[in-house]
């Protein structure tokens, strides 16, 4: 945790659960921020409530010491947490981020509710700076954060699961915080009629999911959402009963010791007997035999609840959620997953076949048209830092990963909320700021830039200049009904961004050429351009979803 003012009173919040009492966070901010920290919004999922739908928190008169982060639902993190985490299944609680609020301050402040990534098996509340974000912003508004079970104890599917009625366990935990939001934000200062969600990755599909459940005629309890590196079509939304599903599911049962010959209710019994331990072990085990072929288990399914029908049936349907969206991508969002050291044109070729079993044998040789192989002299993906490190065959895998399952879905997610006439506004953005030389810019960098986290803003000028710019553009959506150009301060002089739309598909290139942090140029901050890159790719990916997806 970072730095606390103790000379300031610590804040006390009164709720039907008990009385929240918090701390204040002046680290480096230009304003203190109370802080409630690891409060739980559902009764701990342990014991005889492990695999089943989280329950409401009881009310209570006791006070709660809200002072640090809970525990994170156990996963292995795939990237270093930013901030050192304790692992356990009792992980269901919340924190919210403030201004300091004066006596007579009575006016209700717009919500932004942060739902953490990390590929449905891992992930923390922590993981985005929220008290940064909200401390640096040209005006107040309050940050909510919490933790949904991931793995097997979030999304353990099968039709023994589906019987049970425990399907998309995570995906419930976050309806229910959902719901506590509407409940009790007013006391934090909250205005429950204005409330943004705000999504990396995993947090960013199941918000994608969300928008695709609700309707005008069942609104949500949200009213615009900021998609980071994520869609609703992103990569695979399987039945839960299919062949896939219930092969991971029955290797899981294996790996736990439990026999698969017992009915629905008796497996989810002895399951719940199990120490937590042997769970994870098997969770891990699963997740692991899996996870250099991106054959990921534990996700979310079509459950026929809060997932009703594929993704693409339902944005065609027109029958969705119409809220402002702001969503984007990073250049090298494959990166992070593909193997750097892939020298063979064959390996590639194996890699999408595995990856994509579905796909006929015709689209995976169109594949070699459309990433072109180095070997072969083409130039689209020659690399000049191939050496020990870094094989022949990456930077063509890389990009073919990436945009199939990532870039190609968020920029559909932009074509399709934009294509009626008089939808709410879409605006598109392109991350484009260079991290790391093998890793460019990576899927998940935005977290720290949309914050004005000081950890980044402190490296460089260009890279204060780039965060700034980001997070003015981020919290005036948040502060503005999902106007990303009214909020003015430190970066006003900022490009206006205009939306997306079929006509004019504009895009927000953020970091354009930006290399500072390898010793390269330092770009341009933000350019608004049209959407041009990889449309052949794309649109390939486009016409393919219902298959991809299966």
């Amino acid at each position: 945790m970072t730095s606390t003012q103790e000379s300031l009173a610590r804040p006390c919040v009164t709720l039907p659960q008990g009385k929240i009492q918090g701390i204040v966070q002046t680290d480096h901010f230009p304003q203190p921020v109370e802080c409630f920290l690891g409060f739980p919004y559902a009764e701990p999922p342990v014991g005889e409530l492990r695999f089943r739908p989280p329950v409401k928190v009881k009310p209570s008169k006791t006070t709660i010491e809200a002072v640090a982060y809970g525990k994170a639902s156990p996963g292995k993190p795939l990237i270093p947490p930013r901030i050192p985490l304790v692992y356990d299944e009792d992980c269901l609680t919340a924190n919210v981020f403030r201004p300091v609020r004066k006596p007579d301050d009575t006016q209700l402040l717009p919500v932004a509710v942060y739902v953490h990534g990390g590929a449905f098996n891992r992930g923390h509340s922590s993981s985005q700076n929220t008290a940064s974000m909200v401390a640096w912003s040209g005006e107040p508004f309050v940050g909510v954060s919490f933790n949904y079970r991931v793995g097997a104890l979030g999304f353990l599917a099968s039709s023994k699961a589906a019987e049970e009625g425990i399907l998309n366990l995570g995906m419930q935990d976050q309806r229910l915080f959902l719901d506590w939001v509407q409940e009790n934000i007013h006391h934090f200062g909250g205005d429950k009629h204005n409330v943004t969600l705000i999504g990396l990755s995993a947090g960013a599909i199941t918000i994608g999911h969300c928008m695709l459940h609700c309707n005008e005629q069942n609104p949500g309890p949200f009213h615009r959402v900021i998609l980071e590196s994520g869609s609703p079509t992103t990569r695979d939304c399987r039945l839960y009963n299919s062949d896939i599903v219930e092969k991971y599911f029955n290797e899981f049962l294996d790996q736990a010791g439990c026999p698969q010959d017992l009915s629905a209710a008796e497996t989810f019994s002895f399951l719940r007997a199990l120490p937590v331990s042997t769970i994870i072990d098997a969770q891990e085990a699963v997740f692991t035999k899996y996870k250099s072929t991106m054959q990921w288990a534990f996700r979310p399914v079509i459950d026929g609840d809060l997932i009703r029908r594929p993704p693409i049936e339902s944005w065609n349907s027109g029958q969705y959620y119409k809220v402002p969206i702001m969503t984007g991508y990073c250049t090298n969002e494959g990166s992070l997953y593909v193997d750097r050291r892939i020298t063979k044109s064959s390996q590639f070729t194996d890699f999408m076949q595995t990856l994509l079993p579905s796909l006929p044998k015709e689209d995976i040789d169109r594949l070699n048209d459309l990433y072109p192989d180095p070997s072969l002299g083409y130039p689209d993906y020659q690399d000049d830092r191939v050496g020990k490190d870094i094989g022949e065959q990456y930077k063509r895998t890389e990009a073919a990963y990436g945009q199939f399952a990532l870039i190609a879905p968020v920029r559909q997610t932009a074509h399709l909320a934009s294509t009626n006439h008089g939808s709410p506004p879409v605006y598109l953005y392109h991350w484009d700021v260079f991290a790391t030389l093998y890793g460019g810019a990576a899927h998940g960098d935005t977290a720290r830039y949309e914050t004005f986290d000081h950890a980044t803003t402190s490296l460089s000028a260009a890279q204060k200049e780039v965060s700034g710019m980001f997070h003015a553009y981020m919290t005036s959506f948040i502060c503005h009904d999902g106007n990303p150009n009214k909020i003015q301060g430190a970066w006003k002089d900022r490009p206006t961004w205009q939306p997306y739309t079929h006509d004019q598909p504009f895009k927000m290139i953020l970091g354009k050429g930006n290399r500072d942090l390898i010793g390269g140029p330092v770009g341009t901050p933000a350019e608004l351009t049209y959407e041009t890159d990889a449309l052949e790719q794309c649109n390939f990916w486009w016409d393919r979803i219902e298959i991809t997806q299966r």
